[in-house]
């Protein structure tokens, strides 16, 4: 029984980084939110924050077991892998209903991060006046980060990096979406879908005992771009949960008065109903990026027709995305009265 048990946890952990993982590739979604929500949140910032000076000491000197349970290696291991995972099939398939019902899609998260904002403010009773402040200025950050404008594609290895670092933001604080930030930057499809193609790309292409990618230096480009944006992410994701460990422990409720506001503040960026604005030239022409894709400037929100059968499709979608939450809740609740 128990190691039944202990096989069904191993497979719920991927299952997780597989929500994770398609989380946090959705412009406006946080992979973050869903640990919280999925109540492993603290464990994986924990973990991370395990891969230290002392961690790497057990590593070199070849103490591997000791390594991984120092910091928490099962866990962390078999979360990243349902992350993998996600990058090359549920990525894939969000990617295709956001192409082809992207109507239904934004409304399901919308209703998701209503549940979520419902979820992490339901047993919050610490209010006072920083953490007051502190939800103003959490609202205040996501309703102006939901509001810029996307720069222009830049492939520069430096600043790929430092998009890696930033991006992964969404995975460890709750309510900032990492994909999000890369479409501000103007590197969303480079990081996240052309590099990401190209890698598998080439996987497939390596089975089949096909390696004429080698002289193609585009695909070799991708592949570099793809691999500092994986050693920028790593950097961040380790550097970024030491950081939210300290303020965690020393400013839980503001921070999570911050969390509560930024995501709120955040909704506009996932309001099912809007229409791209895509950049013109001077002759009223829309303009293409490197890839010959027509470049967004913005999103152009409006009110939804409630007489059109389309729009209340889309109301259920919201309640669907608001009982994933809930089911979440109960269940984390149930495997903690186990």
């Amino acid at each position: 029984m128990e190691n039944t048990r202990t096989f069904k946890d191993k497979i719920l952990l991927i299952v997780k980084g597989l929500a994770m993982g398609a989380a946090n590739k959705v412009p406006g979604v946080s992979g973050g939110v869903v640990a919280f929500v999925a109540g492993f949140y603290e464990e994986f910032i924990y973990s991370l924050q395990r891969i230290n000076g002392q961690a790497f000491k057990l590593l070199f000197k070849g103490r591997f077991k000791s390594f991984a349970t120092y910091i928490n290696g099962r866990f962390l291991g078999l979360l990243i892998l349902g992350m993998l995972i996600s990058y090359f099939s549920v990525s894939k398939v969000l990617d295709y209903f956001i192409q082809h019902y992207k109507l239904f899609v934004w409304s399901a998260f919308f209703g998701m991060i209503l549940g979520s904002i419902y979820y992490i403010g339901k047993d919050f009773r610490n209010w006072n006046r920083r953490t007051v402040i502190g939800l103003l200025v959490g609202a205040g950050v996501g309703i102006v980060i939901s509001l810029m404008n996307p720069a222009k594609e830049n492939d520069h290895l430096g600043f790929v990096f430092i998009c890696g670092i930033i991006s992964v933001s969404g995975m460890t604080l709750p309510g900032l979406s990492g994909s999000f930030i890369l479409i501000l930057l103007g590197n969303y499809v480079l990081l996240l879908v052309d590099s990401v193609n190209a890698l598998f790309d080439t996987i497939a292409e390596m089975f089949k005992g096909d390696f004429a990618f080698m002289s193609n230096a585009e695909r070799i480009r991708e592949l570099q771009v793809l691999g500092v944006f994986t050693a920028g992410s790593a950097v961040g994701l380790v550097t970024l949960s030491h950081l939210l460990n300290y303020v965690l422990k020393h400013f839980k409720h503001v921070t999570t008065a911050i969390i509560i506001g930024f995501i709120s503040g955040s909704l506009g960026v996932v309001w099912p109903w809007k229409e791209e604005v895509y950049k013109m030239d001077a002759l009223g022409n829309k303009l293409l990026d490197s890839n010959g894709r027509e470049v967004i400037e913005n999103y152009k929100r409006f009110t939804p027709d409630i007489s059109s059968g389309e729009t209340w499709i889309a109301f259920i979608f919201i309640l669907f995305g608001i009982t994933i939450v809930l089911a979440l809740d109960w269940y984390g609740k149930r495997t903690k009265n186990i």
